[in-house]
């Protein structure tokens, strides 16, 4: 059969997406529509179907992703210097719940994680160091560069066997903060310290910060002090760094003895996140994730949606699907904060899509946000959280975090999720506090970038199925949890950023 050079997503839509560059003069036919193009068109971008007035919305997934500018003619390439936003401040929702029970058999699928002693579940043992101020931040890397040698671990080549890694979690607050940016810093550093992909974490103080120690550690709550642990370096006595190799060395003891065993798959969180998007994200890598993401649910696991502002435009198809009022409710708010946080720094609200994303088809936030809700499937929204907070609901949450990559990915770990399944159609190489998969949306990126792609769901545009192509997905994803490593750990690309809105001290 033919491959096709481009696609109509929805028979509503007035554009196609081209699946390979087109030149002027080609003819498309697609559904009745015989349209001859006006100009040369780049792969993932949009060709009008038919003549529209200047205002008039103009329709992709079925939704509109903005309004003409001006009069615009059949072939015509669709990008942001015609069309026009249509998002401003914000509005008024109304409740109107859809159910679509998914039709998706349990498999009694297993990863291999390690069990804690509060029953919760990792996909990774290592040792982490959590400084409570970025003061004591070239500390925690020394301590971490001894201990990875003692324990001859390699950053670039995780270790399969006991202790997979050696990290600190540099990161440039826990003091001059004030309100919300003190306890967002606090809570996500808690997050971290309570996250089961740890076996050990040296909690690493210097002592007169505002995230005064003793504080920071009641917040941990009934935690597991042997394996947490805290030392402030102002109250010890000469060499810090002997005094924390102590503690680490116990830890490492500890936790060296942990080994995986077979856990049912219902106890799997991962995050979902899109970067550097294109006209592909949308039709291949985020509706793969989003078949995984409805299998994981329907298993008893968990997935969670983040990047507020790339909803925006998109927002009542979640709304919709929350299973109460009370989380309609809680959505509307978590969009609508959003946007006031937007207006509050005089910012518009529909103002997102980056040069990367325009120049792969993406021009409009509706055209992105329409693109990456595809990441979370169809499954209900159970739970709806507050940046910083931690999971209390299995199945489909929404998170509030931006669409900054290292932020959002760094907020679904914080939350609890073991891993991160990041699509991409630009690429990148970075990679947060727990294993992060990059899923390409094109075949180029792939065999361009392999040393960062985890898997290309560009197969899709190249005559694989989603049928085929899902219980592939499934295992490589069900591979990493049970501790194959992800591209970002090959590479020890890992790193945290913590969520900034107020003053500097």
């Amino acid at each position: 059969m033919e491959q096709a050079t481009f696609l109509r997503i929805n028979p509503a839509d007035t554009v196609v997406v081209c699946l390979q560059p087109k030149k002027k003069g080609e003819t498309i036919e697609v559904d009745g529509f015989s349209v001859t193009l006006l100009q040369d068109t780049p792969a993932g971008h949009k060709v009008l179907l038919r003549d529209v007035k200047e205002g008039e919305d103009i329709i992709k997934y079925g939704y509109p992703i903005g309004h003409a500018r001006q009069d615009m003619r059949a072939g015509e390439w669709v990008n942001e210097n015609n069309l026009k936003t249509n998002l401003s401040g914000t509005l008024e929702y109304t409740y109107q719940p859809v159910d679509e029970p998914l039709a998706i058999a349990k498999e009694n699928r297993t990863f291999k994680g390690y069990v804690r002693k509060n029953g919760d579940v990792g996909v990774r043992n290592e040792i982490w160091i959590v400084p409570t101020v970025g003061c004591v931040n070239g500390i925690a890397e020394r301590l971490a560069k001894q201990l990875r040698e003692e324990l001859s671990l390699n950053t670039q080549r995780p270790s399969l066997n006991a202790i997979d890694s050696v990290y600190a979690w540099h990161h440039n607050y826990g003091c001059s903060q004030l309100s919300d940016d003190h306890e967002n810093t606090r809570k996500v550093l808690r997050d971290i310290c309570l996250h089961p992909n740890a076996g050990g974490v040296l909690v690493l103080s210097l002592g007169c910060e505002n995230n005064q120690p003793e504080d920071f550690m009641a917040m941990l709550g009934n935690y597991d002090r042997e394996r947490i642990r805290l030392m402030v370096t102002q109250r010890v006595d000469g060499d810090e760094v002997e005094e924390g190799m102590k503690i680490l060395r116990e830890l490492a003891a500890i936790a060296s003895k942990d080994r995986r065993e077979d856990v049912p798959v219902s106890k799997l969180r991962v995050g979902l996140k899109c970067g550097g998007s294109d006209g592909f994200s949308g039709i291949t890598a985020n509706p793969l994730v989003g078949e995984f993401s409805d299998w994981l649910v329907a298993q008893g696991g968990t997935s969670v949606l983040t990047e507020v502002p790339e909803m925006f435009g998109a927002e009542t198809i979640l709304m919709n699907r929350c299973e109460t009022r009370e989380l309609f409710d809680q959505t509307v708010s978590m969009i609508n904060n959003f946007k006031n946080y937007f207006l509050s720094h005089g910012e518009p609200v529909g103002e997102n899509p980056s040069p990367g994303n325009k120049a792969g088809g993406i021009s409009t936030l509706e055209d992105k946000a329409l693109g990456c809700t595809q990441k979370c499937g169809r499954a209900p929204v159970s739970g709806v959280m507050e940046y910083g907070d931690r999971l209390q609901h299995a199945g489909l949450n929404l998170l509030s975090a931006p669409g900054n990559d290292l932020v959002a990915a760094t907020a679904l770990a914080s939350c609890g999720c073991h891993i991160v399944l990041f699509t991409t159609g630009r690429g990148t190489p970075f990679g947060t506090f727990v294993p992060t998969m990059k899923i390409s949306t094109n075949p180029t990126l792939a065999a361009r970038k392999p040393l960062w792609v985890d898997f290309n769901a560009g197969q899709l545009i190249e005559g694989r199925t989603m049928k085929e192509l899902v219980p592939e997905f499934i295992d490589k994803v069900l591979a990493v949890a049970s501790g194959e490593p992800a591209r970002n750990e090959e590479n020890g690309y890992r790193e945290i950023s913590i969520f900034k809105n107020g003053v500097t001290l």
